[in-house]
Parts: structure tokens; sequence; C-alpha cells
């Protein structure tokens, strides 16, 4: 066997390099909480979810990647949730290959699409999916936050089911696009994960075609809002990427948001309703207490909480898997981007090898 070896210190920033990137951990809707499952490199067991797995933590690169869908190599869940018109669904992002600690990033926009199945959405290829936007949030009032900033402390993303959309069967794709090696053509990180659906309800809302598109196909790597040389300019603004929400889903778009409804931030999680609301663990994320019982039994609460304080456009943290929010040079971002790829290269050699 042939056996590659590094210098301790690469060795030591493995940790950091995989809890650099995230995943959607949980979801719940109207107050029931369903598990996703690990992505496959950890090996773990899978169980019934209705969170598509994706293959691994990193992120999808690149406008055209066959990816951006549903995430990477993302395969169909066999379960299906349902849902009404007006439902709250909290999207619960977190860190890590095996979700131990918060979502990393901080820059950059949070979008939801929905996009009807053919049939089940459990055998749906998402590849034909023609997706309509229902949400997008990206700089706070202050033009100095972003709104990503509170999943990084532990904050769901909110989304309500359009109160007037047609029953049926849908995908709900949450997405998180990462923007800080933005200043680069190429640079942004893309992470969409899909929910599987069923939408009760007599609504008759829907989109037309020019609200509709296809992923690959939404966006361009040449997009205001993926190409982004002035993402660390003060004060932050931003062009969200993509169709604009569709004109059927009205004031239901700005009921979304970062932190449950009724709120006032913390990592409390307390759904506005459903028959039973879970409890908090330390990351935000709620314990399993009204699970659906195909869900897998998974722990994602870190053993210690990392606490973020934010000042000005400069956000601390005592994650060291934290990507900060701090103005640098084109030549900083590029030589750092540059450092990553031949990090992220060595941590699979040596996985290969072992």
């Amino acid at each position: 066997m042939t056996h590659i070896l590094f210098p301790l210190f690469v060795v030591g920033l493995l940790p950091i390099l995989v809890s650099a990137h995230g995943y959607i951990g949980q979801v719940s809707i109207d107050g029931k909480v369903y598990n996703g499952n690990k992505p496959v490199i950890t090996g773990s067991a899978t169980t019934p979810s209705i969170i598509r797995q994706i293959s691994d933590i990193d992120p999808v690169k690149g406008a055209s990647n066959p990816s951006l869908n549903c995430g990477l190599n993302a395969t169909m869940a066999a379960s299906v949730a349902t849902a009404n018109p007006g439902s709250q669904i909290l999207v619960y992002w977190v860190g890590g290959e095996t979700g131990s600690s918060h979502w990393p990033h901080e820059a950059g926009p949070i979008m939801h699409y929905m996009a009807k199945c053919d049939g089940s959405c459990s055998s749906y290829d998402s590849t034909n999916a023609e997706w309509f936007k229902i949400s997008e949030l990206g700089v706070q009032s202050d033009n100095s936050t972003w709104y990503m900033a509170n999943i990084m402390n532990g904050m769901p993303a909110n989304v309500t089911i359009p109160s007037k959309i047609a029953p049926g069967n849908y995908l709900l794709r949450s997405e998180l696009i990462s923007l800080q090696l933005a200043v680069s053509m190429g640079g942004a990180e893309f992470y969409p994960g899909c929910i599987q659906l069923t939408i009760g309800g007599s609504g008759t809302g829907a989109p037309n075609s020019s609200e509709e598109c296809k992923f690959p196909g939404g966006y361009s790597d040449s997009d205001p809002g993926i190409y982004d040389p002035n993402v660390y300019n003060q004060p932050l603004s931003y062009t969200f990427p993509g169709p604009l929400v569709a004109a059927f889903v009205g004031n239901d778009a700005s009921q979304g948001g970062t932190q449950p409804s009724g709120s006032s931030g913390g990592s409390s999680a307390t759904p506005t309703s459903g028959s039973s609301s879970p409890t908090s663990t330390s990351s935000g994320v709620p314990a399993n207490t009204s699970s659906d019982s195909s869900s897998p039994t998974t722990t994602m609460a870190p053993s210690t909480t990392p606490s973020a304080t934010t000042s000005g456009n400069t956000t601390t943290s005592t994650s060291g898997a934290t990507c900060y929010l701090t103005p640098r040079s084109n030549d900083q971002v590029l030589s750092k981007r540059e450092h990553s790829k031949k990090e992220v290269h060595k941590r699979r050699l040596i996985r290969r090898s072992s």
C-alpha cells in the first residue's frame, strides 16, 4: 500500500476544512420535525427522509453544474411530507459532514424555489423541474449585515408555502449562495437542497412560464448576484439572480426570515403552529420530539455553541470554521481560494490512501 504523508500542520487543518461547508440537517413543517441523512461520504446508515441526500458537503461550483438543481449528486428521498397553503417551514442548515456545528458562512443570499412533480416527488427526476421562486433574502435593513449571518448563528431559514398555491406534489428547493469568493468569476459557492412535499388545499395559484427556470440554466456565472467584485464594500447592496418571485405568491414572500416567527433572536425554535413544538438544542436545531417516525434519529447539536457578535461590517465568532466578512483585497481572496483548493485536494488524497 502506498502511504502519502503530509506535515502535521496540514493534518491539523483537516477538521476545519471538513467543517467549512454544510447541508440541510432538519426541516420543521408546522411544528413537525423531519431529519435528513448525513452526506454519503460519511458512510452513515440512511433511513427514509423527505430531504434528498447529497454525496458530500462540498459546494456546487459553476452555474452550469448539473448538481445545481438539488445539491451535490443528490438522490431521491423515500418519504414525502404533507403541507398546506400557508404552512410555515423552518429549514435548518448545519455545518460539517456530521452536522455537528453551525452553518459556517455569513455572506450571500437565501432563496427558496418550488417545482411541481409529475407524480410522487419520491420518484421525480429534478433535472426536469421547472422552478419558480417564492422568497428571497439578502441584505438586512442596516445595509451592513446579511440575513445568512443569522443562519451562521444557528437560526433556521423560514419560508411560507404560498397561500394561493394549487394542490399537488412539489419539490421545495432551499438555496444558500456563499459569496466570500465571488470577487472572482466562478468563485461563488452554491448550496441547494430539496425537500419533497404534498400540498393540500383548493388553491389555484401557479406561476406563468416567464417566472420559471431550470437548474442548471436559471443562473449565469456572470450574473451580478453571483459574480460580485464589490461584495465586501459598505454599505452592502445586492442584486438577486434568477427569476423574480412569482406574482401569485404576493405578500407570502415577505413572511419568510431567518428565525422562528415570534422569536426575538437567540436559539429558540418555537414554530407558530402544529400540534406539537420541537424544543431547541444549543445549535438552534430542534430536538426530535415530534419527528416523523420514518426520520433518522441524529444528533446535530455541537458540544459547544459558536457565539458571534456583530459590530459594523465585521463579525467575530468562537467557531474556527466560520468564514468572516471582513474586507479583503482581490489578491488576498484569490490567494485564499488557491490555498483552499490545495488543502481540499490533500484531504481527499489522505482519504484515498487510508
